[in-house]
């Protein structure tokens, strides 16, 4: 091995994206002719509509929030076919710009959206211009707040700029007066019909992105919020609790509604773009090492064997791409154990003697330590671990940390390279990976809220949307939308955006008319029959140009 190798995962990953036009790529469906029925409102009253969401409901995507993206929310989408059957003015916390990101004190602490750059998505060279500073002071029709969990929706201060970095400065821009909260701001509108969609969302999908890096109050059965950290899943009981009563504050004056459920974050292009398995023998850079890295593991893995822990051996193949290596913290920690059977063991000199190290007592003892230490809780990544989507510009590069620690306890630059390739010959961090337990953990909890979701629902006979089984459409067969079929695909698939994890504009219209669809199921509008009742996906763009700043 060298410890220049870096292999160019990212560029292959992307490389098919290079040069194509996502709408031309999607299947053509044979579109419907025009209706001419006139549209009707049923038994809502849509005269004032107000959003309660997070990122989703603001219209956030491509990983920023930016003017063009809240103009194509849905909420947005919703209240303009609403304006056709009584509905009111519909307001929005616009920001400055198309660059997305903002700046608190003129500093950047928010980056620019990306585009797509032919390869893959990138950042936008561009300063933002939007100062959080600047309050917007609402109330605003749309108040979804990326960012929020469920538990913020009550929470006094939420908006308060003293408060930062403990505020939101999404909703420090639009909150009503500093220590207002958000749930405040909705019902001092007084709104006679309300969309709650992506509540929950937030409360496991911090935990996802950081790879499992959190809590799961779940486990610790901790109710106390204020006590969480910013990537822990919420108590189900907590949810419940919160969900209940917002329902409850929403519909006390009549008011009718929408509710959306969870689908499963671990869906979306975010989790599933990167292969478990990416390590190409093929890559001369990566294929030339195999014999050498099997040899290396080859003593790790009869250690493996002889501490009872076979399952954990690490193989790389010469006919077939490899998984890559991870650390798993739900393992049992095998360090000491591998340093005991490393020291008893008659070939360990010899083995250590091959790196043109000494086989003295101290180097032995290093050595195995070392070894021990980065291969105590490591095994190969399998299908069922999700590999999160930065760890593309990751895979294959050499941390200059781990050689740093390694050259500290006296091995040679060369061999502290060979030693410290990302999920190689060293382990991927957890916050790369969404392993099988912390997969589990987020399903077991996503299904919990939906279950709170659904019960609440339908106590209150209010309409029903079941995003989870459509985003499972979405990932499998895919969704049929005017003359489209929109999958989970990232770049290609037409539904969800550059960051992997929030809708397209077109996405978001596709979206707003499921929730349309509902409305008419409940309340007896006709939005699915009528002229113009629905959002048509060629008015929606799947991808927003640099240019457009």
């Amino acid at each position: 091995m060298k410890n220049t190798i870096k292999y160019t995962f990212l560029s292959a990953l992307f490389l098919g994206f290079a040069a194509c036009d996502v709408d031309n790529t999607l299947p053509e469906i044979k579109g419907e002719a025009e209706s001419t029925i006139a549209l009707q409102a049923g038994s809502a009253d849509f005269s004032k509509y107000v959003s309660i969401g997070a990122s989703f409901t603001a219209g956030f995507t491509d990983g920023a929030l930016f003017k063009a993206s809240q103009e194509n929310s849905f909420p947005n989408i919703l209240a303009n076919k609403f304006a056709m059957v009584g509905g009111g003015s519909f307001t929005q916390p616009l920001m400055n710009d198309n660059i997305g990101g903002f700046l608190i004190n003129g500093e950047e602490k928010a980056e620019p959206r990306f585009y797509f750059n032919g390869s893959g998505p990138t950042r936008l060279s561009a300063v933002p211009t939007t100062e959080i500073g600047n309050i917007q002071a609402g109330p605003y029709s749309n108040m979804g707040v990326p960012g929020l969990k469920s538990f913020h929706l009550g929470v006094e201060g939420y908006g308060a700029l003293v408060a930062l970095p403990n505020a939101n400065p999404y909703y420090v821009r639009m909150a009503s007066a500093p220590m207002a909260s958000v749930m405040q701001d909705v019902l001092m509108q007084q709104p006679t019909f309300f969309t709650l969609s992506e509540i929950g969302g937030n409360d496991v999908l911090g935990y996802s992105i950081a790879g499992g890096a959190g809590e799961d109050h779940n486990e610790t059965e901790n109710l106390n919020p204020a006590t969480y950290g910013v990537n822990d899943i919420t108590n189900s009981n907590v949810f419940a609790s919160v969900f209940s009563g917002t329902v409850d504050a929403l519909t006390a004056s009549g008011a009718k509604g929408v509710v959306a459920n969870l689908p499963y974050v671990t869906s979306l292009p975010y989790f599933t773009t990167v292969p478990y398995a990416p390590l190409d023998p093929s890559n001369p850079d990566f294929g030339a090492q195999i014999p050498t890295l099997n040899n290396v593991f080859g003593a790790i893995n009869g250690v493996f064997q002889a501490i009872g822990v076979p399952e954990r051996s690490i193989v790389f193949a010469t006919d077939a791409a490899s998984p890559v290596v991870i650390k798993d913290e739900s393992l049992e920690d095998k360090t000491a154990q591998i340093i005991g059977a490393l020291l008893a063991s008659p070939t360990f000199p010899p083995f250590v003697a091959s790196f043109g190290l000494p086989t003295d007592a101290t180097t032995l003892q290093k050595v195995a330590g070392l070894l021990g230490t980065y291969y105590g809780q490591a095994r190969q990544a399998t299908e069922e671990d999700l590999l999160v989507l930065p760890s593309s510009t990751i895979i294959g590069t050499v941390n200059t940390n781990s050689v740093g620690f390694l050259m500290s306890q006296g091995l040679p630059q060369q061999l502290a390279g060979q030693f410290s390739v990302e999920g190689v010959s060293l382990p991927l961090e957890d916050k790369w990976v969404l392993t099988q337990d912390e997969v589990t953990r987020v399903k077991t909890a996503t299904d919990s809220y939906n279950n709170t979701i659904k019960s609440i629902a339908e106590a209150k006979g209010l309409a029903f949307v079941d995003f989870k089984g459509i985003l499972q459409e979405a990932s499998t067969v895919g969704l049929e939308f005017g003359n489209y079929n929109m999958n989970t695909s990232l770049v290609t698939g037409g539904l969800v955006g550059l960051d992997g994890v929030h809708l397209t504009a077109r996405g978001y219209a596709l979206m707003a008319n499921k929730m349309l669809a509902a409305i008419d199921t409940t309340y007896g509008s006709n939005f699915t029959e009528g002229k113009d009742g629905l959002a048509k996906p060629d008015d929606y763009p799947t991808n927003y140009s640099p240019t457009l700043q």
